[in-house]
C-alpha cells in the first residue's frame, strides 16, 4: 500500500510529516486527508487572522501534492489592502 504524508502552511510556516500514512488507495488517502482536516478545523477557525489562509495537502510517496483543503479568511470591507489571493478567489465567482 502506498504512503501518504501531511503538510500544513499556514502564512509563512510550511511543515510536513516525517511519518506516512498507509491507505489502500485514492479514496482512501481523500477520507484520510478530510477526517483529519475535520478534526482540527475548529482549532484552525478559532486562530485564523483576517486576510490568512491555511492549507492541509496531502502528498504522496514522492512528496508531491495529491490533495489540498484551503481555509480562506477574507476581509471584505476593504479589499485594496488584501492580500492577491484574496482578489483571485473573488474573481473566480
Amino acid at each position: 500500500m502506498p504512503f501518504y504524508f501531511f503538510r500544513i502552511r499556514n502564512g509563512r510556516y510550511s511543515g510536513a510529516s516525517e511519518r506516512g500514512t498507509e491507505c489502500a488507495d485514492r479514496n482512501a488517502a481523500w477520507r484520510a486527508l478530510t477526517s483529519t482536516c475535520a478534526d482540527m478545523a475548529a482549532g484552525i477557525s478559532r486562530k485564523l487572522k483576517q486576510n490568512s489562509e491555511w492549507q492541509m495537502e496531502l502528498l504522496d510517496e514522492e512528496k508531491r501534492p495529491v490533495f489540498r483543503i484551503r481555509i480562506v479568511a477574507e476581509s471584505l470591507d476593504d479589499q485594496a489592502d488584501s492580500p492577491s489571493f484574496v482578489h483571485s478567489a473573488a474573481a473566480e465567482h
